[in-house]
């Protein structure tokens, strides 16, 4: 009995740090489709990529050839622009052909309302059979942070989950594009009749920048061009497909960024913070059916809410009033039958409000007409992007009359472009637990006016703690915790209560096994956030691991209850409760642990043993196996199975359990 008590104390005491649930996808209903007769569509999203990074847009490095073969046979955009420098947000935009002031997902885990018009729905609504296959956790919508991004899709390949400590990254919060390319050339193959709509997300010039090989050492000095160039590999590989499928000639393909990467440009290594063109220049192509318009390049800014609009046109079907872009192919001769004028000068509008929401520093707002760039920040920018292209000399200043003008200009744009159909939401916090994984900053403030955010500190003076704060947090993602809290402590020499750099100092303490000394951030941490369900989570841990069981309790109820679905705080809240001997109740969270993931290896690990110590070693079968079949590895699965075995009368499926114990058991335990 001595040993057992002794197994079971190490399961309760290696509980998992993160998450690792499984849920199934959600599939759309079968709808009454009406026969469609349009062309097929497939619409590519390059995540962070740069628009001076492509060959068709100027670029001599040579990045991209399969982009450029195929802008040669469509139509590039030179002067496209991103509304918003984020994913989430920036994908909101282009599939609802909205601006993020009328749509509100202007932050991660913010539900898509199903009262706004969303491409994929309108086209399954005629007919389309559709399908989404995304490369990351951040457009996951049931295990990431992009809720309601299903709707309308008959099939959404998504299927994410927070790492494992050691775990590999494309095997969890994202995949690598070829991976991708590779599924929807599967669906493809399997095509049911009839026209289809197909978006492909490709994440793999997000940061970390890791490429594959050849490129990994090919770009070993510039990673990020790796990833650019390997991005292009994939678009390739899939053009490819399309033209051995024979659906490349009659198909209408469009290719953009998201948004851009700063690469340090203006003190910024990634993006989310500033509106320069560095992160919000992207790159935009058609490609008509039958090549219509081949070689043609539009010089005039469009932006990424046009593409909605667009996509629905050369599907023949109107546009919704709600929708604030244009059809963009008004401004290719030949491909519309509307006679609409092109504008020659479209205005730009883009906002960000992560510097608020994620460090409580001031949003920014800002407006492309003309040759200017007007920034709205606590100090106003105004460039000359013809005779400043960098955006290095503020003219706010010396040209106030040409402020002042764009300054009323946007707050006129934004004014009308904020009458919404939706109510403005908060973000779901079981989603925002996430977002550390790729190295994002979870919302910091509750503020919810829509010039709540326009007051506080410029971004442009603490860019660096930004910096440091992203670095640390996926230092922490890769478990390098001791590279992490030089990093935090900087941080919070700058800003002393920023919650989330406090809570990931403890979490980084905690994962150098330093638990004392994790616990004075974490709890203070948890004061300041009293909404995370990962801050309660992890000050639980804490508690654990210093032996206050009794303490740890409350923080894991604090973490299911502001996360059902999050599997391992379910889990957790298990182990502690075996540990104070409230039995009935582990088993209770066991079972709600299995059912949003029934391979969860430390709850089926958990629940056998515990049925096999009560004496029920026939229904602690099933648990047992399952996790030995999980992580065939563990020695503490197959002497549980033995145990079972033996209190079973099956001598020889014990002696045989046994034996794999003893050949899993470390040589130097």
């Amino acid at each position: 009995m001595h040993l057992d008590r002794l197994f079971l104390g190490l399961v309760l005491l290696s509980a998992s740090l993160w998450c690792q649930s499984t849920a199934p996808r959600r599939h759309g209903s079968a709808p009454q489709r009406v026969k469609a007769s349009g062309p097929n569509l497939i619409l590519i999203t390059l995540d962070t990529t740069r628009a001076d990074r492509m060959g068709f847009l100027g670029s001599k490095r040579e990045l991209t050839p399969n982009l450029d073969q195929l802008a040669r046979q469509g139509i590039v955009f030179t002067h496209a622009y991103s509304h918003v420098p984020l994913t989430t947000a920036s994908h909101a935009t282009i599939f609802t052909g909205t601006y993020p002031q009328f749509n509100h997902v202007i932050d991660f885990g913010i539900s898509l309302s199903e009262r706004l018009p969303y491409l994929p729905d309108l086209l399954r609504q005629r007919g389309y059979h559709t399908g989404a296959f995304v490369a990351s956790l951040i457009l996951d919508p049931l295990d990431g942070t992009a809720p309601g991004f299903d709707r309308g899709f008959d099939v959404y390949d998504a299927g994410f989950h927070l790492r494992a400590r050691g775990a590999n990254r494309y095997r969890s919060v994202e995949r690598r594009g070829g991976e991708v390319v590779d599924h929807v050339i599967t669906a493809l193959k399997r095509r049911p009749p009839g026209p289809f709509f197909v978006w492909v997300h490709l994440y793999d010039a997000h940061d970390p920048y890791d490429p594959p090989e050849p490129y990994k050492t090919k770009y070993a000095d510039q990673p990020y061009d790796g990833e650019i160039a390997y991005s292009d590999a994939c678009v390739g590989k899939l053009l490819t497909a399309l033209r051995a499928l024979n659906l490349y000639d009659g198909a209408f393909i469009a290719v953009m960024a998201d948004h851009g990467e700063s690469l340090g440009a203006h003190g910024e290594n990634t993006h989310g913070v500033f509106l320069y063109d560095e992160t919000l220049h992207v790159p935009l192509l058609l490609k008509l059916p039958g090549n219509r318009g081949a070689g043609k390049q539009v010089e005039t800014r469009v932006s990424l809410v046009d593409v909605a609009p667009t996509v629905l046109r050369s599907a023949g079907m109107a546009v919704p009033a709600e929708m604030q872009g244009a059809s963009l192919l008004t401004m290719i001769p030949g491909a519309s039958p509307a006679k609409t004028p092109v504008e020659q000068d479209r205005p730009a509008y883009a906002e960000t409000d992560y510097p608020h929401r994620a460090f409580g520093w001031s949003s920014l707002r800002a407006l492309r007409k003309g040759k200017y760039l007007y920034i709205r920040a606590p100090q106003t920018e105004l460039y000359d992007q013809e005779a400043d292209p960098q955006e290095e000399h503020n003219l706010s200043a010396t040209s106030k009359a040409v402020s002042d003008t764009l300054g009323a200009q946007l707050d006129e744009f934004r004014r009308k472009t904020s009458q919404t159909i939706v109510d403005l939401a908060k973000p779901d916090p079981e989603k925002l637990q996430k977002l550390q994984a790729l190295g994002y900053v979870a919302s910091n403030t509750t503020d919810t006016g829509s010039s709540a955010g326009e007051k506080g500190i410029n971004p442009k003076s603490r860019i660096e703690v930004s910096n440091l704060l992203h670095d640390a947090m996926l230092d922490v993602e890769d478990t390098r915790y001791q590279e992490a809290v030089p990093l935090l402590e900087r941080v919070l020499r700058d800003q002393p209560n920023m919650a989330v750099a406090t809570m990931q100092l403890g979490i980084a303490q905690a994962g150098l096994k330093n638990y004392a000394e994790a616990l004075a951030p974490l709890q203070k941490a948890v004061q300041m956030l009293p909404d995370s369900g990962m801050g309660h989570y992890q000050l639980g841990l804490a508690l654990f691991e210093t032996g206050d069981w009794k303490g740890a309790a409350p923080q894991f109820e604090a973490a299911v209850a502001r996360a059902p679905r999050w599997a391992d705080a379910h889990f957790s809240l298990a182990s502690v409760y075996a540990r104070i001997d409230r039995v009935p109740e582990a088993m209770a969270e066991l079972d709600t642990t299995l059912s949003l993931n029934a391979d969860h290896y430390r709850a089926n690990l958990l629940r056998g043993r515990i049925l096999s110590l009560q004496g029920n070693p026939l229904e602690a079968l099933p648990n047992l196996t399952k996790a030995a079949r999980v992580q065939p590895d563990s020695r503490e699965a197959h002497a549980f199975l033995a145990d079972a075995y033996r209190q079973l009368g099956r001598p020889l499926d014990a002696q045989r359990e046994r034996s794999e114990a003893e050949r899993l058991r470390p040589a130097n335990p």
